[in-house]
């Protein structure tokens, strides 16, 4: 199952794609959403190899899942790919420059399923697909506006 969603914001594209680079801020809004987070990468600046296991209750379970980031070509693009027991996803973000002072975040999160109980829960999410478009939608518009309020 494939979400897209595509967001002007009145910033830069250097100065969006840096917020939304901003993997130290980003686990702080995961953290103090209730999530678990912990960096498992020695790494400390922002590239191809970083990652995290995350985890959180979703459905009244808990959950894991492994990120790791597997492309970063600043300004313009960043991948994510992330596994759990049931899922595998992957996050593209994509910056583009529309004006000096305006740009263009496209992100897009394909699931997929690991396990016949997890292709039979994304085969029943597919009937209710345009009400998670619009939740997608609008959780990617709050998650860019708290990123640029707090830079």
């Amino acid at each position: 199952m494939k979400f897209s969603t595509r967001h002007d914001a009145d910033c830069t594209a250097d100065e969006l794609f840096d917020a939304i680079g901003d993997f130290g801020r980003i686990e702080r809004m995961l953290i103090g959403r209730g999530a678990k987070v912990t960096r498992i990468d020695p790494a400390q600046e922002p590239g191809t190899g970083m990652g995290w296991q995350i985890g959180f209750d979703w459905r009244g379970r808990p959950r894991n899942l492994r990120l790791d980031v597997t492309r970063h070509d600043r300004p313009e693009r960043l991948s994510m790919a992330g596994m759990s027991d049931a899922l595998d996803i992957t996050i593209d973000v994509t910056v583009i420059a529309l004006s000096r002072t305006r740009s263009r975040l496209i992100f897009e999160t394909e699931i997929r399923p690991r396990n016949m109980k997890a292709r039979l829960m994304l085969q029943t999410a597919k009937l209710a697909k345009p009400q998670l478009d619009r939740k997608f939608d609008r959780r990617i518009a709050e998650f860019i506006s708290d990123l640029q309020q707090a830079a």
